[in-house]
């Protein structure tokens, strides 16, 4: 999978990381357990994270970045899995459970068969940043 195919699917993978954060967000049960408002916090930081990389299309920092976090989305779904009956027995919220299991398994996939290209050269600095210009 070349870097750019993987920030392809990646970018959908966390489509469906956002829909179970909003689930959660908006889930009353949740509301009082900060330790449960972790799951909902922990998918937006990620995808939050990885937004400024992908709008300036930087593939490496965008998959370095994400990488990264794979790990704290991983422990936020084993918590939520391993949880929400304790907040609702309700389809939706062992779906939701599913669905985030789900995208640690995806995003395990991607990483496992993409290669990380090295970081885009830095743009060189203005020249003019380091006048002094006086005040008039």
């Amino acid at each position: 999978m070349t870097p750019d195919e993987a920030v392809a699917r990646l970018t959908t993978i966390l489509a469906h990381a956002w829909m179970v954060r909003t689930f959660l967000k908006h889930a009353d049960e949740i509301q009082d357990s900060p330790e449960m408002l972790d799951v909902p916090r922990t998918l937006y930081d990620t995808i939050r994270a990885v937004e400024p990389a992908f709008q300036r299309g930087d593939v490496p920092e965008y998959l370095r970045r994400l990488k990264g976090k794979v790990g704290k989305v991983r422990r936020a779904a084993h918590y939520f899995r391993d949880n929400f009956r304790a907040f609702s027995p309700h389809t939706n919220y062992e779906m939701a459970a599913a669905s985030l299991l789900g995208v640690v398994q995806q995003l395990e996939d991607v990483f496992a068969n993409v290669t990380i290209p090295p970081p885009l050269p830095k743009a060189a600095a203005d020249p003019t940043d380091d006048l002094d210009i006086p005040d008039v």
